[in-house]
């Protein structure tokens, strides 16, 4: 510290963060434990005791706790230090070649407080280990060492403190700040890639999971050479989530009310996958084994209220209301984002509010219309699509572009009558017919 302030060759700062509160706990020894150990020691023949001593002082060895939770950054200052200034090195080495450091490191040196703690708990179990039971001693040890073992794990606790917290701030920079994950009570359980299979096609994509005590993030990779690795797609409550196996080897179902992810290990991390299905078993995450793929939608109760599990479009041939079989053209597929199921554009054409989607409308099926809502879709609405799906060789919504207009593509309704088969009609919406069986909206008309 001295030489720090006389010549300036590195700041006083670093002093303090290198030995932390060393100063601390070498007066706590100098003036206090030392003094009355050696004390004790000299009137051993009259006395023969020192679990009073450890009792009464033992509950100042938690200030042990504060120097092994600097530790590690005390060691990566020591390290940057020797590299950026050959002052700090000089003294550093005149140091150590003094007769009392015993030709060790200054490392090696700063690695005995941590021991210390330790040391005195074997030390105490191996004293009471030989020490009788009826001795007078006895009670007094038993008691210092239950005080010991306190600080030691007060000590651990740092340890294990800051090591959460070192890992929050890694994902934390991964992430590029967008999340607020640094927190005392935020756990990082376990985080890697892994593969997410796409309901639409069932091809795979390189994703990456990070799971904590209270939420799953999932996040897709920024293509950075520095700075944000990934960004956050979906974030899944633990509480509610569900997990199960699926028939596909290496793939399990992971459910939540805000969202459900079927994925994938990677050849990699086959061999963790047991381990990854263990740590959800811990966060009292159920796991159920189903015979069938794709797995059960929510039921009736949790209808709306959670994300269902969408049911891979390639694997239905068939609507799975009206059972009419799907084409490229006039029979587009639907995802009902109530229950997960594959529709048709004619059993899809109704909108609710999902709880699990911030009660956003969104599309659903006929049968989840009714269980969301409380009553049926009206005659009316029912009409717009039926009366001229029946009536007409092709009804649907497609996309269009007209050239030279400057636009991009638009959705919108085609309709090809079956009175009239070489006419296309485009309208901005499905058309209510009117009694008399015309459209109220005037559509674009195609030959």
């Amino acid at each position: 510290m001295e030489e720090a302030r006389a010549r300036s060759s590195f700041p006083c700062e670093v002093v303090m963060g290198i030995f932390s509160n060393i100063c601390s706990i070498y007066c706590f020894h100098q003036q206090f434990l030392l003094p009355a150990l050696e004390k004790r020691m000299e009137e051993w023949d009259l006395n023969p005791r020192i679990g009073d001593i450890l009792q009464k002082l033992a509950p100042f060895l938690k200030m042990y706790g504060e120097y092994v939770k600097n530790f590690d950054r005390a060691m990566e200052l020591v390290n940057t230090w020797m590299q950026r200034s050959s002052q700090f090195k000089a003294i550093i080495h005149n140091i150590q070649k003094e007769e009392m450091c015993g030709n060790l490191t200054l490392q090696h040196h700063m690695l005995e407080p941590v021991q210390r703690i330790p040391r005195y708990e074997l030390l105490l179990k191996d004293y009471l280990h030989r020490l009788p039971e009826d001795a007078d001693d006895f009670k007094d040890a038993q008691k210092s060492l239950e005080l010991i073992a306190t600080a030691a794990e007060h000590s651990n606790a740092a340890i294990r403190k800051m090591e959460r917290m070192r890992k929050l701030l890694k994902v934390y920079e991964l992430l590029g700040g967008e999340e607020d994950i640094v927190n005392p009570t935020n756990e990082l359980i376990k985080e890697g890639h892994i593969l997410k299979l796409s309901a639409k096609n069932g091809t795979s994509q390189d994703r990456y999971l990070i799971l904590f005590n209270d939420r799953l993030l999932y996040c897709v990779p920024k293509l950075r050479l520095i700075g944000q690795k990934f960004g956050v797609r979906a974030r899944i409550d633990v509480d509610g989530m569900e997990t199960s196996s699926m028939n596909v080897p290496r793939t399990f179902l992971v459910s939540g009310k805000q969202r459900s992810l079927e994925l994938q290990a990677i050849q990699t991390t086959i061999q963790r996958h047991e381990q990854t299905l263990e740590t959800f078993r811990m966060l009292n995450c159920s796991f159920r084994e189903e015979d069938f793929t794709p797995p059960n939608s929510p039921n009736c109760t949790e209808l709306g209220k959670r994300a269902p599990t969408p049911i891979r479009e390639k694997e239905v041939t068939l609507c799975m209301k009206c059972q009419e079989p799907f084409n490229s053209i006039t029979k587009r597929r639907h995802h009902c984002k109530a229950c997960g199921h594959v529709v048709c554009g004619k059993c899809s054409e109704f909108r609710a509010r999902l709880l699990y989607d911030n009660n956003r409308a969104n599309r659903v099926c006929i049968d989840c219309y009714t269980t969301l809502v409380g009553v049926p879709p009206s005659p009316a609405s029912l009409s717009n699509t039926s009366v001229a799906a029946e009536n007409s060789v092709l009804c649907s919504f497609l996309h269009h572009m007209e050239k030279g207009s400057g636009r991009g593509w638009q959705k919108a309704w085609f309709v090809i009558p079956d009175n009239e088969p070489l006419v296309l009609y485009i309208y901005g919406a499905p058309q209510v017919r009117r009694s008399d069986g015309a459209a109220s909206t005037n559509p674009h008309v195609y030959t």
